[in-house]
């Protein structure tokens, strides 16, 4: 069955469709992770987004229980260059096609997305419309022109929890290519904030030696000093932070009173609770192989990102941050830390579902933040 994506400058790709038969609206980026593409599926910071693999052959080890960074897919469509149909891995329980299809996610292949990625990279990220029902361009483009985008929108409401939660499920060492236990006698008691947490930056939490208590987006601040944590947590998510205002004006009064760390949205939401601005990239960051330089120590670590706003790097200075990692690629900031507040924050995602695992080290930082408090 042909499928159609349409851009909203009018650019048009046909290929085939896969997964689901419908429709999906989303704004369209590109990954260049080679791996991960079921962790990238179930990445709830993917909300609102239609995502470009760059890497052709997608499909090829299937699907498994296993690798799922949340409940389900969290991506609104799926572009490929070429679908494998008939997996082969071990582990594999479901093909890729198979398993968008039970849940609800169009798909596209067949079409060049080395051009696709060319224009993103051009032109900027832009919304487009993905369907393998109605092809009429006229009245894909009339859809596409009435659907808002996401700058300001509010995308944590739809993959937040809803209820607090105990977390205590560990990492599954095999995973990982060094030792991940406790690291003291204490068992901090840590807030995490779900914005569209992933699994195992939960996993990691649990594993280095923290209790860990998962709070809806909404929860307010009077809640969190009833809890009175050792530290709090601010997870990655989707969209623009500017659009979670209730919960920035929360970290904003937490802020001087307990340890902070934050990733990804987390990232930015900390920023602007703190006095920082942020801003829209042109196309943003989507991948596991991104250079980041850790400004104290001088060492590139490889890491794994998903974010399309950033950091203004011109107001930290008035927010009390100082900038401590940089992005080698285009020079944005990438994390940073508070010079009074035990607070700090990456915009990348070291927890490494999938990617490398150079900056794990940031999670040992935050139990010794607050256990040697």
């Amino acid at each position: 069955m042909k499928a159609v994506l349409l851009l909203e400058d009018g650019t048009c790709f046909t290929g085939q469709a896969f997964g689901a038969q419908g429709m999906a609206i989303g704004e369209v980026v590109f990954n260049t992770g080679m791996t991960g593409y079921q962790e990238i599926l179930t990445d709830p910071s993917y909300k609102g987004q239609i995502v470009t693999m760059t890497y052709p052959h997608i499909g090829n080890y299937g699907i498994n229980p296993e690798d799922i960074e949340s409940d389900g897919p969290k991506v609104e469509g799926l572009v490929v260059r070429e679908l494998c149909r008939k997996p082969s891995n071990y582990r594999s329980t479901q093909s890729l096609d198979d398993y968008l299809c039970s849940r609800g996610i169009c798909g596209i292949h067949q079409i060049d997305t080395r051009a696709l990625t060319r224009h993103i990279r051009q032109k900027g990220s832009m919304m487009g419309i993905l369907s393998s029902n109605d092809k009429s361009l006229a009245k894909l483009g009339k859809q596409l022109s009435d659907h808002p985008g996401i700058v300001g929108k509010d995308l944590v409401q739809f993959v937040t929890i809803e209820e607090e939660v105990e977390w205590k499920e560990p990492i599954n060492p095999e995973w990982y290519y060094e030792k991940t236990h406790s690291l003291g006698q204490k068992e901090c008691l840590v807030v995490a904030y779900d914005f569209g947490i992933k699994r195992n930056i939960l996993r990691l939490l649990t594993s280095l030696g923290m209790k860990v208590l998962l709070v809806p987006a909404s929860t307010p601040f009077e809640r969190i000093r009833e809890i009175n944590p050792d530290g709090i947590f601010l997870s990655n998510g989707p969209g623009d932070p500017e659009g979670v205002q209730y919960a920035v004006k929360s970290v904003k009064k937490l802020s001087a009173r307990y340890p902070f760390f934050g990733i990804c949205l987390g990232h930015q939401i900390l920023g602007l609770a703190l006095g920082a601005k942020t801003y829209k990239l042109k196309f943003g960051h989507h991948g596991s192989n991104h250079p980041v330089k850790n400004l104290k120590s001088g060492v590139i670590e490889i890491t794994a990102q998903n974010h399309n706003f950033a950091i203004d790097k011109k107001t930290l200075n008035k927010s009390g941050f100082i900038e401590t990692h940089r992005n080698l690629n285009d020079g944005t900031v990438e994390g940073m830390k508070h010079r009074e507040l035990p607070v700090y924050s990456v915009q990348y995602h070291p927890e490494a579902s999938p990617g490398p695992h150079d900056s794990v080290y940031l999670f040992r930082e935050f139990y010794h933040l607050m256990a040697d408090d």
